[in-house]
């Protein structure tokens, strides 16, 4: 969540920073299908009796299955998916691999950290950031979707504010692509030699 703290912090402390990078986030409400998908991993750990309320020994079963499933559903990328399983045994095998992958992660930490995002909403104060700010999104973000026109929307209350949208590719990874600095590093570089250093 690392682009939505971003957000965050440049709207509630906007004298303390002299350039802002979110990545793969926008700075409006939670909602549509990033909360929506967020909402049923949620859900479908809490309805699985293992859960217990929190009190489980072990952990539940669906919550393996819910992570994967929100994994494929909102980051990966597209094109990329169908290079990597343009069949249905390929598509299969990846999956399976998914599903067969150690799994480590405790499901109330999971519950916290998806819930926790129920509350965002950046957008109220949009105005208050001074940094200079380089809004990084992938135009095959599934979580953040550029036809909706929210970031450009956004990005006009934003003073320093501008957008650099990743192009869609069979390289890419949807969500997941601002874990790839080769798509980035050049306009980052130049954000952070351009900035205007602020003086405290």
């Amino acid at each position: 969540m690392g682009g939505m703290h971003t957000w965050i912090w440049g709207v509630a402390h906007p004298g303390f920073m002299d350039a802002l990078a979110p990545m793969a986030a926008q700075p409006t409400e939670m909602s549509s299908r990033n909360w929506m998908m967020r909402r049923l991993i949620i859900d479908s750990i809490r309805n699985d009796p293992e859960w217990n309320n929190g009190d489980y020994t072990t952990q539940p079963k669906a919550f393996k299955v819910a992570s994967v499933f929100f994994g494929i559903a909102t980051n990966g990328g597209t094109l990329a998916y169908q290079k990597m399983a343009p069949t249905r045994d390929l598509a299969d095998k990846l999956l399976d691999a998914r599903l067969d992958a150690p799994f480590t992660a405790d499901a109330n930490d999971f519950l916290y950290q998806w819930d926790s995002s129920r509350d965002y909403s950046p957008a109220p104060g949009l105005e208050r950031i001074q940094a200079a700010l380089l809004a990084i999104n992938s135009a095959d973000d599934e979580r953040n979707p550029p036809e909706t026109g929210i970031m450009e929307r956004e990005l006009k209350r934003v003073k320093n504010g501008k957008l650099y949208l990743i192009p869609a590719s069979e390289e890419t990874r949807g969500h997941g692509t601002t874990g790839m600095a080769k798509f980035y590093k050049q306009q980052l570089q130049e954000l952070l030699a351009s900035a205007p250093k602020r003086t405290m």
